[in-house]
């Protein structure tokens, strides 16, 4: 079994710098799909825990955020849990996620559900004709409902897949797609100490095409060369729309305990990620534990990470005509999350109350709550 380690790690290392040239590349191209893809809230997260960890979290998600952050480590779950988030972003806009999960086949697979919805309602219609508004309202409601499987292959390895159902709804018209999930999670222990990899991929599926009676027009058909054009009734006739590719994903991530004792850990986390919309990122997470204080059976957490997306930065020289404090090439406080969690446990019961901070640069700053339960 020591050499199943060696040889798992030395693959995630050897997998991680087959990576690097990729990156460099991409990035030396400026060959990015900016503005290409669609239900990007299908990258917000799930959990004030991983937000707080950048994503980084995705080697070490042992827990209900499994269902999003990496379908492989789902098996890992000690006990059934559920838990309800939401995510207070941008513009008066929000996002909420749940889930609920449970281990199966004494401990070897895990079945889990998950929903997620962002959105915002009751917003004024303006049109070219009309600048003061129209009298009109319109809504957006984003949802996607999924379903995931997990299993153990060995004490080393496991994997999962999610199956995703996501709806768009715009105003006056609509879209449906299906998408994947596929993570894998290995592992192991170096000088006594735990250490974890994670290879992910989201959001592989459908374009998503809106239909809808926004789309619906009156046209008057041109008559033909040669012809005297006379009077005739307005044709009914709908506007023709393109699909759009949903978000993928690809995310490799590491986890390695610094600290572990009887009731204290700290982990030090990393990831890298490559999404079809944007330039690679990446990021490192630092989370500390202590449980059952006192032997109070209460626990308390402090998570803190940053996470480089270059794609991002602004140059205020060729910015979009105002200035700004992020500048290219230089560390900014975007990127930057930091949260914690508390909660309370006995036996197998468990209660636990998690929040993140994440700043958005120009955006401002986000707040991210979620709750818990276990048994």
């Amino acid at each position: 079994m020591r050499n199943l380690a060696s040889g798992g790690l030395g693959a995630l290392v050897l997998a991680a710098l087959l990576c690097a040239p990729a990156v460099a590349q991409t990035t030396a191209q400026d060959n990015t799909g900016f503005g290409t893809s669609s239900a990007e809230f299908l990258l917000f997260g799930a959990g004030a825990r991983g937000t707080a960890l950048g994503g980084a979290v995705a080697a070490l998600t042992t827990d209900v955020t499994a269902l999003y952050y990496n379908p492989g480590d789902l098996a890992q779950m000690s006990r059934p849990g559920a838990m309800v988030s939401t995510y207070s972003y941008i513009a008066d806009t929000r996002y909420s996620w749940a889930g609920l999960a449970f281990p199966m086949s004494g401990g070897s697979r895990a079945l889990g559900v998950s929903v997620g919805t962002f959105g915002f309602s009751d917003q004024p219609v303006y049109t070219v004709d009309q600048p003061e508004g129209t009298g009109e309202t319109y809504s957006v409601a984003e949802t996607f409902i999924a379903g995931t499987y997990s299993q153990n292959f060995s004490d080393r390895f496991s994997a999962g897949f999610t199956a995703k159902l996501i709806s768009d709804k715009l105003g006056k018209t609509a879209a449906t797609g299906f998408a994947v999930d596929f993570g894998t999670n290995f592992h192991a222990t170096v000088g006594q100490r735990p250490i974890r990899g994670a290879f992910v991929i989201q959001n592989l599926g459908t374009n998503l095409k809106h239909t809808g009676s926004a789309l619906d027009q009156t046209v008057l058909r041109p008559p033909p060369q040669g012809t005297v054009d006379v009077p005739q009734q307005p044709q009914q006739a709908s506007l023709k729309t393109s699909g759009w590719s949903l978000p993928v994903l690809f995310r490799v991530a590491v986890a390695f305990d610094l600290v572990t004792m009887a009731q204290q850990r700290v982990t030090l986390m990393g990831e890298f990620s490559q999404p079809n919309n944007d330039k690679p990122g990446a990021g490192a997470g630092l989370e500390y534990t202590a449980s059952n204080i006192g032997n109070s059976g209460f626990f308390v957490a402090a998570r803190g990470s940053y996470t480089l997306q270059p794609a991002n930065d602004l140059d205020p020289g060729t910015g979009a005509g105002f200035q700004t404090q992020y500048t290219v090439g230089t560390l900014s406080n975007y990127g930057l999350a930091a949260g914690g969690g508390i909660g309370w446990a006995k036996g197998n019961f468990k209660l636990g109350l998690d929040y993140a901070y994440k700043n958005l640069g120009p955006l401002g700053a986000t707040d991210f709550v979620s709750f818990s339960l276990g048994w």
